[in-house]
């Protein structure tokens, strides 16, 4: 028996960092995506990772990034991974080898899951793809989609999860890590504390079967 991990993503503030960590987060996700309403300077990055540095692991999250920034904010904070939530090509993968979390986003007419174009990822978030919509999404999806995907990587599940359904698309998907973002949030970017306290709470309740 074991229970997923947890991914807070789209931290904006050093105390939401602190305070996801206190409860048990296993990832939190930096987001340098300009377009995104949780875009981070630098500075303030450094700051939110330099209060949780070797307690969860840091993610920095890009939308079709080039490798010359990844490796630069690489250069300049303690991120342990790397997350393109955009429509990279395989090769984006093979710059960082066993350091990228590639998003692969299934659109409704999306039947087939390849994973092996990928094969230096470290692990591979799926989520849903409305048009011209990334970085997360926010909307439920039929999770049940993953559930018998085979890979030795772990699994992250994200899309419209929150403390009322983390638990049943826990059991549909079969996910390695649970990705919230929007759904613990009180306003783009600030988390509230009564929804993170609610979202680990359902998911240290939840058992799940290897």
């Amino acid at each position: 028996m074991r229970q997923p991990g947890i991914k807070i993503c789209g931290v904006t503030r050093a105390r939401d960092a602190r305070l996801a960590v206190d409860l048990g987060a296993d990832f939190i996700g930096l987001n340098f995506w300009p377009k995104s309403p949780r875009y981070l300077e630098r500075e303030v990055a450094e700051r939110i990772a330099t209060e949780i540095a070797g307690r969860a692991q840091i993610v920095g999250v890009w939308v079709d990034p080039s490798p010359q920034e990844v490796a630069a904010m690489a250069a300049a904070l303690p991120l342990d991974l790397f997350q393109f939530h955009g429509e990279e090509e395989k090769r984006s993968v093979d710059w960082f080898p066993q350091r990228v979390i590639k998003a692969i986003r299934l659109g409704p007419n999306r039947e087939t899951i390849d994973l092996e174009a990928f094969d230096q990822a470290w692990g591979f978030l799926f989520d849903c793809a409305p048009t011209g919509v990334y970085g997360g999404t926010g909307q439920t999806w039929s999770y049940e989609r993953i559930a018998t995907l085979e890979t030795p990587r772990p699994r992250f599940l994200a899309g419209g999860l929150a403390p009322d359904n983390v638990a049943t698309a826990i059991a549909q998907s079969r996910a390695d890590v649970v990705d919230v973002c929007s759904g613990v949030e009180a306003t783009p970017g600030i988390k509230d504390p009564d929804l993170l306290e609610r979202f680990f709470k359902e998911v240290h309740n939840v058992q799940t079967r290897d």
